[in-house]
């Protein structure tokens, strides 16, 4: 990943799996640190204080980076108990390397999306390309063989949504620079 030379932070700002069973649906984390099967990366104290300070009710905590969705209730559990993270997604491990590599002041802030207790679909589960676009085809043919997940998929994508605009007004309220006390 090729950062410019002017660059004064690294934010993950996105969507989240809840590992913690006290989020819900359109809850904040601000991470406190991303850790990984082999990394641990603590974000930047200043700017982390910033945004716990700017977007209310959200939970301080640690973030999970991993290569995969954890899709069920008990692979969420077993990542709590063995991690201690909040919750997990897949790109704040990312970012935080590539902050790491270069020296420079990390955040994350992630929305949740999905809950502790909640079994994602199957057809949510192949959804995603290596890229992280939607692969429609992979989803219909997740659908055709199994109609019954259907409204568990619609109730899936609804919570995206709400996640997603949760995710704007943390965004709008953060203002220019997200948050980064770096700027200006």
């Amino acid at each position: 990943m090729e950062i410019a030379s002017d660059i004064r932070g690294v934010i993950s700002v996105g969507i989240a799996g809840a590992l913690s069973p006290d989020l819900k649906i359109g809850d904040a984390v601000v991470a406190e640190r991303v850790v990984t099967a082999n990394d641990i990366f603590e974000t930047d104290a200043g700017w982390t204080a910033r945004l716990a300070a700017r977007v209310p009710d959200a939970m301080l905590g640690a973030v999970l980076g991993r290569g995969e969705i954890a899709g069920s209730a008990e692979v969420k559990a077993l990542l709590h108990q063995s991690t201690k993270a909040v919750s997990v997604d897949l790109e704040s491990h990312v970012a935080a390397r590539a902050a790491a590599a270069r020296n420079l002041p990390f955040a994350a802030l992630r929305i949740i999306s999905d809950i502790a207790e909640q079994e994602l679909p199957r057809a949510a589960l192949v959804a995603m390309k290596p890229d992280g676009s939607i692969s429609l085809g992979r989803v219909l043919m997740s659908v055709m063989s199994k109609p019954a997940q259907i409204p568990a998929l619609i109730r899936t994508a609804r919570d995206s949504e709400k996640a997603f605009a949760a995710l704007l007004r943390c965004v709008e309220a953060l203002g220019p620079g997200l948050g980064c006390p770096y700027l200006g």
